[in-house]
């Protein structure tokens, strides 16, 4: 295979791949030679290497197979003959200038160096982002309306207004699409701003990599460098002491420079177990936007949106009055699941030339119509509420009146008159032989309760979301 072949293979890329996957992850790569079916290429660093390997190399290997080449799998190896900063500046030199040239330009301090999009430093490399996750494919609703204003504010890219912006909720409710949707709204209005987009167990990733390479001064500059930080799915570092610390120490600085943090967990900062003290107050002082679970109306907008698109790609098919309304009331867990069912639907239709009827949905979605019909249990309701307040469950269900275990105790009781058919009796037995009107009795104060004490409200939403989920 010839560099000639290569560089056809590139322009494949970016077409499939589209520009800025292609930049940040492809462009950076040399060709080094093809023998016995294992393509080799050189990469900047290991970190670059192993997440080429993971994300992208089949679609390499499948266009080098494409254009001719006999390649069984590929090897990355970091270039290692030259000092790194001299090895990158010859294999980006431009055509007719020197490497020793570019070697000289890349070794001018960072300071001296004109600002540049993250793509500018080997290192600074953004999670892929998915082209699908915009603004214009983000379908508002009243569930998630204020974190789609917020999400729009910061994407802007204006003065920090709040910091961090922290955006919540359950699976499937849009958290990492809004996150997508900031990252590609700043890349096209502010291409001059470093915007680093990764997972928390990417950013743990990344620690421990420069912790065993020993560049752990490399690694806090870099991130310390950028304009926006954005961390998915934040959860993930908890109970990680020395990646929590790192996290602290990052945090602060940004926040220091007035560079804006963007973060998404599965629940609030106060609620993430095993998160330090200092960084769920850091994570509280900025805006918390909690998505809610999706409603009706919402769930009905996401499905049209959807079945608009799908209109386009399967011509032909014929999508009968009542189904979207159908699902929108019957799905209710989350967008993935629904988004999911009107994916199998079209394409179950479209395999079998048949209209999309209600009849077609019920037979083509059965066991995720079964797994939307399941029911909350008292067993389920007891056992969430002793784990949120940290009880053991035969306390909650046994003689003990302490206020730590009969309070807990009559919100559960609350839950399974609220969410479950089962009688009050039938609720009393379930509690260790109580009699109805102790279950009355308990339901009742909970109720009054709600109005007066925040907390208690702020835990029954939390309960009700995660035994719904």
């Amino acid at each position: 295979m010839t560099n000639e072949t290569w560089g056809h293979v590139r322009g494949e890329l970016l077409k499939r791949l589209g520009k800025n996957n292609f930049v940040t992850w492809i462009e950076p790569l040399r060709f080094a030679e093809l023998r016995d079916g294992v393509a080799r290429f050189t990469v900047p660093t290991n970190f670059f290497g192993n997440w080429v390997e993971r994300n992208f190399s089949d679609q390499i290997r499948q266009q080098l197979i494409s254009a001719g080449a006999s390649v069984d799998r590929l090897e990355f190896t970091v270039e290692a003959a030259r000092p790194a900063v001299q090895a990158n500046a010859a294999a980006t030199a431009p055509e007719g200038q020197p490497a020793s040239a570019a070697a000289a330009a890349a070794e001018t301090p960072r300071a001296a160096r004109p600002a540049h999009p993250a793509a500018d430093d080997s290192e600074l490399r953004s999670a892929p982002l998915d082209s699908r996750f915009t603004f214009d494919t983000f379908v508002v609703g009243k569930p998630n309306e204020l974190a789609h204003a917020a999400a729009r504010r910061v994407a802007e890219g204006g003065p920090v207004s709040f910091n961090p912006l922290f955006l919540y909720g359950g699976v499937g409710l849009g958290k990492t699409h809004l996150m997508h949707a900031i990252a590609h709204e700043l890349q096209s209005r502010r291409p001059e701003l470093r915007v680093l987009y990764l997972s928390a167990e990417q950013f743990m990733y990344r620690f421990i990599q420069a912790l065993r390479e020993k560049q752990i001064m490399d690694f806090k500059e870099m991130f310390r460098s950028v304009d926006v930080l954005m961390v998915d799915d934040v959860q993930f570092i908890a109970g990680k002491d020395s990646t929590q610390e790192e996290f602290f120490h990052t945090f602060n600085a940004l926040v220091d420079q007035n560079k804006q943090i963007v973060i998404s967990a599965d629940r609030a900062p106060g609620e993430i177990k095993d998160l330090e003290e200092r960084i769920k107050s850091r994570l509280q002082c900025g805006l918390i936007v909690d998505l809610h679970p999706t409603d009706y109306e919402l769930r009905l907008g996401i499905l049209q949106n959807k079945a608009e698109f799908y209109h386009n790609q399967y011509k032909g098919l014929t999508l009968a009055p009542g189904v979207l309304e159908f699902l929108a009331h019957r799905i209710t867990t989350n967008v993935r699941v629904l988004e999911g069912a009107l994916t199998r639907l079209f394409a179950f239709a479209s395999l079998v030339g048949r209209e999309i009827t209600l009849d077609l949905a019920q037979d083509c979605l059965a066991d995720i119509l079964r797994a939307s019909d399941r029911k909350i249990t008292i067993e389920e309701i007891q056992r969430k509420v002793a784990e949120h307040y940290n009880i053991r469950l035969s306390d909650m269900i046994g003689p003990k009146r302490a206020r730590n275990f009969a309070r807990p105790r009559q919100i559960a009781m609350y839950l399974a008159k609220k969410l479950t058919p089962r009688s009050l009796p039938e609720i009393g037995r379930r509690f260790g032989g109580r009699d109805h009107t102790t279950i009355m009795h308990g339901v009742r104060k909970i109720e009054e309760l709600m109005s007066t004490d925040s907390q208690l409200a702020e835990d029954l939403q939390l309960l009700r979301r995660l035994l719904e989920a």
